[in-house]
């Protein structure tokens, strides 16, 4: 990392050297003193909400493309309009199994000839190029993922818009952190600034698109990346309000139409987390299907390029028989949450979306896996929420609550976006009152999958590639705890006017204190001149008539008693020590310890303690006996 980046990383005060120190103090490097942002993040502010506009743009820009495919390829008519969604009946015959073959081959061209990481839904690879590649996204797939999900998606694709646009977005972030000068952490807001953009952008739901940002490409918790991220998606928002009104003269409302909720009761909170926790097994045994299905097309003894048209053979015979399954197929969602449909017909989509849309992902074709997932979630809770009523009627299941549990759940389940999920279903739908059952549903699925799946289907992908993707997000041990609390006390010096033949015949005496492998330096005063190791005194090339000062070789490098350990490995790691001298605060003239990488490590020796040593702090039965004992003693 390179060191303004370190120095600018801190949020804590630095590590400055007093004057009184004396003048080689002063000349010591020392990091800048750095609040919790500064102008460079306002600077990094103003390029994500940039870049939040053009996200807006896109998301329009992109589904109305994929409008124009599907009318062209199901209505043979030229127009951007939703008139030609799916889900109506389409009197197209055989052409219904001819044209997702046909978009299947213009995407296999597509990634061979463009680029290869159009290919899948576009998430896991941002996340890859995160941890691998400093959050470098090649330029080419700010348009050749929007283009290739149009074709893929018009042609019948069982995918939603929003995994392309996210994906898009976050390229373009990407791009723009490329082409200005920023370091790798401010690529990777960027980065996750444009996807939660094009979240925000295609479902009007910002709150859940910055925890989605968290949870799956920032992998931290930090003012400097969370405030950019944050108003792009508000921006992003704000856009879709926009150019909706401009677009269509009237403002959106709820993406998920869903009849005003009641309040739930116990017995009915019970179900849906049941629900949640079953749905949470579906989610495990869908990504199983999924990269099963992926597995077995590795397998075929043809290029991959023509892999999606094979996909597009399973998407077109599913969608003759059952229309619905074809495309975004946002308004299914709807029908599902609202009790439109009948369960045959719910176990119909759900069943026939999850055969199409698994073969056709599995085969590298382009697209997203918000849409289908909640389609299938949705309507395995809506099966479970008519099952309920018929069984225990006494519990006052909603069916449209336990489709948007269902929903929530798979997703949650399936990605481990756990709070974006519960969000995400509240926003989409604008009843508050279902943020009870969705937070106990989606918990429970979390928790299976936790339980029984290793990677989520973001991430079995680039772990096979032995990637290893962050899973947790906690505050780091080393800033809670003090140097003090950890820095050696006992001080053996050295006097700078000393020659370095009286300091090697101490050493061979191999006396208290003789073994350290770093000795702070004092003038006749007693303040700080530097450090040395061993090595720089047993160096056979210095002559022994040299006094020890003239080894020193660098400013000496320190750190305040009340600093924290991150402080100093930070500091270590800035300026290539292994050591560092201890200060006072109130007394900056004195060197009151010695901090070393050992000493670090002992640290994490107590995280290690405390997170994986079992014991009983309070012995209750025996506070019992006490009190219990005490009147009769004083009885006697």
């Amino acid at each position: 990392m390179p060191e303004f980046e370190v120095e600018r990383a801190w949020t804590t005060e630095a590590l400055p050297v007093a004057p009184s120190m004396g003048p080689t103090l002063e000349l010591a490097r020392v990091p800048r003193q750095s609040n919790l942002v500064d102008g460079r993040v306002v600077f990094i502010c103003a390029l994500a909400m940039c870049v939040a506009v053009a996200a807006g743009v896109i998301a329009q820009v992109l589904q109305r493309l994929i409008y124009l495919v599907t009318n062209i390829a199901f209505h043979h008519t030229l127009s951007m309009r939703i008139d030609g969604a799916f889900g109506k009946p389409m009197q197209v015959g055989v052409w219904t199994i001819v044209i997702p073959v046909i978009g299947g081959i213009i995407v296999g061209f597509m990634a061979r000839y463009g680029s290869k990481a159009i290919r899948g839904h576009g998430i896991p690879e941002a996340m890859e190029q995160v941890l691998l590649n400093q959050s470098r996204i090649p330029p080419r797939m700010t348009f050749l993922k929007p283009l290739s999900a149009a074709v893929a998606i018009g042609t019948g694709g069982p995918f939603g818009a929003e995994g392309p646009i996210i994906a898009t977005g976050g390229a373009l972030g990407s791009l723009i952190g490329q082409i200005l000068k920023t370091t790798a952490s401010e690529r990777k807001t960027l980065l996750a600034a444009g996807a939660a953009a094009g979240m925000a952008a295609t479902f009007g739901s910002p709150v859940s698109a910055v925890l989605l940002a968290v949870e799956l490409l920032l992998f931290e918790f930090r003012p400097r990346s969370m405030i950019p991220v944050a108003l792009a998606a508000a921006v992003a928002a704000g856009m879709r309000l926009f150019l909706e009104r401009v677009l269509n003269g009237e403002l959106p409302g709820a993406v998920f139409h869903l009849a005003n909720l009641e309040p739930v009761g116990g017995a009915a909170l019970a179900m849906y987390i049941l629900f949640g926790a079953i749905v949470g097994v579906a989610s495990v045994y869908v990504t199983k299907i999924v990269y099963w299905i992926e597995d077995a097309f590795e397998h075929l003894p043809i290029h991959w390029m023509w892999w999606p048209a094979i996909g597009g053979v399973a998407v077109g015979v599913v969608g003759y028989f059952a229309p619905r399954t074809m495309g975004v197929g946002y308004s299914n969602i709807s029908d599902i949450l609202s009790g439109a449909l009948p369960w045959q017909a719910l176990a119909v989509l759900a069943g026939l979306k999850l055969v199409s849309w698994s073969i056709s992902l599995g085969s590298g074709t382009s697209g997203g896996t918000l849409a289908p997932l909640f389609t299938i979630g949705g309507g395995l809770g809506a099966l479970l929420g008519v099952a309920a009523q018929f069984l225990f009627p006494s519990a006052h299941i909603s069916v449209g609550i336990a489709g948007l549990v269902g929903m929530a759940a798979m997703f949650a389940g399936a990605s481990r976006a756990l709070l974006a999920s519960a969000v995400f279903a509240f926003e989409t739908t604008l009843q508050p009152l279902g943020l009870l059952p969705l937070l106990g549903g989606c918990t429970a699925s979390f928790l299976i999958s936790c339980l029984l799946m290793r990677n989520t289907i973001m991430t079995e992908k680039i772990a096979r590639r032995g990637v290893r993707v962050p899973a947790e997000y906690h505050a780091d041990f080393l800033d809670q705890v003090l140097v003090r609390d950890f820095a050696a006390l006992e001080i053996v010096s050295l006097k700078g006017a000393d020659t370095v033949e009286s300091v090697r015949t101490w050493i061979a005496t191999r006396g208290k204190g003789t073994t350290h492998q770093g000795f702070p330096v004092l003038d006749e005063a007693g303040h700080l001149e530097g450090v040395l190791t061993r090595r720089d005194l047993l160096d056979a090339s210095q002559s022994p008539e040299k006094l020890v000062r003239q080894l020193l070789r660098r400013p000496p490098v320190v750190v305040y008693d009340d600093s924290t350990l991150r402080d100093a490995a930070d500091h270590m790691v800035n300026h290539n020590v292994g050591r560092l001298p201890v200060i006072a605060r109130r007394e900056p003239s004195r060197v009151v310890g010695m901090i070393s990488r050992s000493d670090l490590l002992g640290a994490h020796r107590r995280r290690l303690r405390e997170s994986h040593s079992a014991h009983q702090s309070l012995h209750l039965w025996k506070r019992a006996s006490t009190v219990t004992a005490s009147p009769q003693s004083a009885d006697m």
